[in-house]
């Protein structure tokens, strides 16, 4: 199943109600940034160890060690190929 949310605090209050196997992030979002929405989601024990792709259009280096230094175990610059993402997926879920 996929879950859709529209901002960052909502996704925050949905991983934590009911953590996900995976949570794919953007950076830019309303409401909470995709950076603040990772650290809380790897500082809290009940979701720390649920899987984060960051996904985003800020492809520059800088972007992505920020990116993997909140916690984020995998960083995708768009735009990039369905098949990246699928199979960044798969990796972190076998995991």
């Amino acid at each position: 199943d996929v879950t859709v949310v529209g901002d960052g605090l909502e996704a925050l209050e949905y991983i934590q109600g009911q953590p996900p196997d995976l949570v794919v992030l953007d950076i830019v979002m309303p409401r909470m940034n995709g950076y603040e929405v990772c650290r809380r989601i790897k500082s809290d024990p009940i979701t720390q160890n649920v899987p984060v792709v960051m996904c985003s259009s800020k492809g520059e280096e800088f972007d992505r060690y920020w990116g993997m230094k909140q916690g984020a175990d995998a960083y995708i610059a768009k735009p990039f190929q369905p098949t990246e993402l699928v199979g960044t997926v798969k990796q972190l879920l076998r995991g």
